[in-house]
């Protein structure tokens, strides 16, 4: 029986969920799906300029999976620029974190005790 797979830690939902090529020829069948761990791991590594292993820290994931995983979506993300696909984000093996209120404690419904 294979090893079940880990969620991987993502911080925020992205702002755009679809890119495609201005000249409108993609079709419907012609899109790449990058997963939001996938998506998690070019924010933090490219956009940010975190390491491998700070990125796989926050993903709480080996340092080898987050490599595996950008490696996959640098593909993609070649793959639409390159050919002019369109590029959708959705999906993946993810856990989104629990966001921090303005007081600086968790929110509603997790495991921290307010007083």
């Amino acid at each position: 029986m294979p090893r079940p797979k880990r969620c991987r830690r993502v911080q925020s939902f992205p702002a755009f969920w679809c890119f495609e090529a201005e000249d409108g020829r993609n079709r419907p069948d012609d899109s790449i799906r990058l997963t939001l761990d996938e998506y998690e791991a070019i924010r933090l590594l490219d956009l940010e300029g975190l390491t491998q292993a700070e990125c796989a820290e926050m993903m709480n994931v080996s340092r080898t999976t987050v490599t595996a995983i950008y490696e996959r979506a640098r593909k993609k993300i070649a793959e639409c620029i390159v050919n002019g696909r369109r590029l959708l984000i959705s999906g993946g093996d993810y856990d989104l974190e629990a966001e921090e209120t303005a007081s600086g404690s968790a929110g509603k419904g997790t495991n921290t005790m307010r007083l």
